[in-house]
C-alpha cells in the first residue's frame, strides 16, 4: 500500500472522530417506519417527511430520529 494512501486513511479516522467538521445542508433519505416507508428530506434547516403525521404537525418520529442521530452536524434552522 502506498504511504500516501496510509496517511489519508489515518486522516480519515481523525476526521471521523471530529464530527464538528461536518455540517449537513441538504439530504434525502428513505426511512422504513413500523407501518410504511417514508421519504425524509432536510434542506437548509427545514425538515419534510411524507408521513401523514408530519403533514399535520410539521414534525414526526422520523425527522426527530434523524435529528437525534445527526445532532450537531445539521445546519442551524433558518428563521421562519
Amino acid at each position: 500500500m502506498h504511504s500516501s494512501l496510509i496517511s489519508k486513511i489515518e486522516k480519515a479516522r481523525l476526521y471521523a472522530q471530529e464530527r464538528n467538521r461536518v455540517t449537513f445542508q441538504r439530504f434525502t433519505v428513505t426511512f422504513r417506519g413500523e407501518h410504511n416507508t417514508y421519504t425524509v428530506t432536510y434542506d437548509a434547516g427545514r425538515w419534510d417527511c411524507t408521513c401523514p403525521f408530519f403533514r399535520r404537525h410539521q414534525t414526526c418520529s422520523h425527522s426527530m430520529a434523524l435529528e437525534h442521530i445527526l445532532g450537531e452536524m445539521l445546519t442551524a434552522p433558518s428563521p421562519a
